[in-house]
């Protein structure tokens, strides 16, 4: 093993040191802002001053249950020059005569475009002109650990800026309508009352998530909605005046499946989808499911129950013929239908 040895250290000899004086050390340059601030600090800084701006303060002609929720309504991001803007369905829910406060100190009054309670979206349009507006990011390119930064008027204290880490890509999240939305971002960026609605920021200023809900009495865990569904309800909304999914008229429920039945078939999953209505002149009606059918997949996609089944219908475009496999007694079926769109409660 070889052995390191030290130089030896040579001190200043008094002489030289006594020669020394203030002209050798002079006084360092007054530093500068950019030399003050770190990175992170000019990343959150840069979007800040991006999407600020069209970041609005919603409210207007309703009762507020809480003293909370009064100070801060709910808030929500112009996304294009003509004065629309994404926000909550819960924010916009109930008001009167919704009004958006801007970020330059204007008020405006505004529509509702249409609202989305399965992904708690809602698009809204302000009257007024000359608005600055934000960009939606690509969520799927996001990235656990990355830095995101919240914008809002939570409690009423107008354009609140926290910051935070990503903490998870692909929670599920069970709405107010009960349905399950997925996947759905988590993060660690302090959110309050108020801060419904308004946008999740990436550093590189792009709306990557809409956010949309805490966990009350937890601290560091917040839920946004991603942004790429946000830009697909926003074009749903600005097309239809509501979004169009695809439904096949059944009821059903959850089931587990026997196992010799799953060894048999070969099946991916041991629970499905139990068809108990069907209704009349429906996709499935016409496709010849019946009451005790049971959906084991998709176009090739698993079924392991209603939230799969939601799940895959939900990519499916309206038209669009969809293969059903089945489970019929000892039989196992494909069978074809033609989904149509959604205007209850089922499936």
């Amino acid at each position: 093993m070889h052995r390191l040895t030290r130089p030896a250290l040579r001190p200043i000899a008094a002489p030289e040191a006594a020669n020394l004086d203030s002209r050798h050390f002079p006084n360092p340059p007054e530093p500068d802002d950019r030399t003050l601030l770190d990175a992170y600090s000019w990343a959150v800084i840069g979007a800040v001053e991006r999407v600020g701006p069209a970041v609005v303060r919603v409210d207007g002609g309703r009762k507020a249950s809480t003293e909370r929720e009064s100070a801060g309504l709910g808030s929500g991001v112009i996304v294009a020059p003509d004065g629309y803007l994404l926000t909550n369905a819960h924010v916009v829910a109930g008001l009167k005569t919704p009004q958006v406060g801007l970020a330059d100190g204007r008020r405006a009054a505004a529509t509702v475009v249409g609202t989305d309670p399965i992904t708690d979206l809602a698009v809204l349009r302000a009257a007024a002109t000359d608005l600055p507006y934000a960009e939606l990011g690509d969520s799927a390119r996001l990235r656990i650990g990355q830095l995101i930064i919240a914008i809002g008027n939570p409690l009423g204290f107008d354009a609140t800026v926290s910051a935070g880490v990503l903490s998870a890509l692909a929670r599920a999240w069970r709405g107010r309508e009960g349905r399950l939305l997925e996947p759905i971002l988590q993060h660690t960026a302090p959110l309050n009352p108020g801060n419904s609605g308004g946008p999740l920021v990436d550093s590189g200023g792009r709306v990557v998530g809409i956010n949309t809900a805490i966990i009350a009495g937890a601290q560091g865990i917040g839920f946004a909605v991603p942004g790429n569904t946000a830009a697909w309800v926003l074009s749903q909304l600005l097309a239809h005046g509501r979004v169009r999914r695809a439904a096949l008229g059944i009821a059903g429920h959850d089931r587990r499946l026997d196992r010799r039945r799953v060894r048999h078939f070969g099946l991916a999953a041991d629970t499905a989808v139990a068809v108990v209505e069907v209704t009349p002149d429906g996709p499935a009606s016409r496709a010849k499911l019946r009451p005790g059918d049971f959906i084991v997949a998709l176009d090739g996609k698993p079924v392991r129950g209603i939230d799969d089944l939601q799940r895959v219908l939900a990519e499916c475009p309206l038209g669009t013929p969809v293969r059903l496999t089945v489970l019929r007694g000892v039989t196992r079926l494909d069978i074809s239908a033609l989904p149509v769109e959604a205007t209850s409660g089922r499936e």
